[in-house]
């Protein structure tokens, strides 16, 4: 689906889907939504389109995709329409590019359904993602105005969450690597982090430093992986030390390594173990013994 198509050679009406959008078919045969308050009020297929109130153009695409576009046009409110649009077309002026041609359909499906449940009294609990806010901060930062936005535009205060869910549809849209790279290398930094979580028996501090840099060193070990530039050493008397000095943050590690083979198939060299030990040890040294004798981090 993509946006601000004019709609000059479509103005007959095809078929109208409610009060407030109509598809029409212009002169090569290429469908085309368009919106506007009361465009289709009273409208019957093959009648002119009055243009003037067309708002919003959205060009469908062919097949399984238009009709899932068509269904979420016909069950959205047009304020829905009118403030994520709105919240896309700043998104895109900050970020300074497209934001591609299926965002604003796909944040349209998610907010409607998000407000039907927040009506029924249901609210779908979401993870903070902290990661999120470290490796794709303007990502995360657009996503934090357009919820706002989006909220400002309905009359309604969206949960917290929405900028987490925003964030990943941003990242989809913005993304070129193939087979969502993107979302696949966060999913693996998260896995990687509950690996160390689960070790070391804590729930990590999204802003402490260290948390930050470990981020994104496996961030950045990950994509070497990934571009067969891993770290190498011919030294590995500083490996052994560390294996042998910190057993703990050894055994995570190689629990680490263990999931990113699994995951893709590539072993992670020594001098690669050998900063993942370094760095699960900087954050056990954080931990402070809790009232109950847990470990929690400060």
């Amino acid at each position: 689906m993509k946006r601000k198509e004019a709609p000059a050679s479509a103005t007959v009406a095809h078929k109208v889907l409610n009060n407030n959008v109509v598809i029409s078919v212009d002169n090569a045969g290429q469908e085309r939504v368009l919106m506007g308050r009361g465009l289709g009020f009273q409208l019957q297929p093959d009648q002119p389109i009055d243009t003037t109130k067309v708002e919003k153009t959205f060009v469908l695409d062919h097949g399984g995709d238009g009709d899932h576009a068509r269904a979420v046009l016909t069950n959205a409110s047009y304020a829905v329409i009118e403030a994520v649009t709105a919240a896309v077309d700043e998104a895109e002026r900050s970020l300074g590019r497209s934001l591609g041609r299926r965002l604003p359909l796909a944040v349209i499906d998610h907010i409607q359904f998000v407000l039907e449940r927040l009506i029924d009294g249901v609210r779908i609990p979401g993870a903070s993602m902290p990661e999120l806010r470290v490796l794709h901060p303007q990502e995360f930062a657009v996503a934090t105005a357009m919820a706002r936005s989006i909220g400002a535009g309905l009359g309604t205060e969206l949960p917290e969450e929405e900028a987490v869910f925003l964030t990943m549809h941003l990242l989809n849209a913005t993304r070129d690597e193939p087979n969502g790279t993107a979302a696949l290398l966060f999913r693996r930094v998260q896995h990687v982090i509950a690996t160390v979580e689960l070790g070391l028996g804590v729930k990590l501090d999204p802003d402490s430093p260290d948390y930050a840099r470990f981020i994104l060193h496996i961030q950045f070990l990950l994509q070497r992986l990934v571009a067969k530039s891993m770290l190498r050493g011919a030294d590995t008397s500083f490996f052994e030390y560390a294996k042998h000095s910190y057993p703990r943050s050894y055994a995570i590690a190689n629990d680490v390594k263990a999931y990113v083979s699994a995951a893709t198939g590539s072993e992670l060299t020594d001098e690669e173990l050998l900063y993942v030990i370094v760095h699960v040890e900087r954050l056990a040294n954080q931990m402070l013994p809790s009232e109950t004798g847990d470990a929690v981090l400060p």
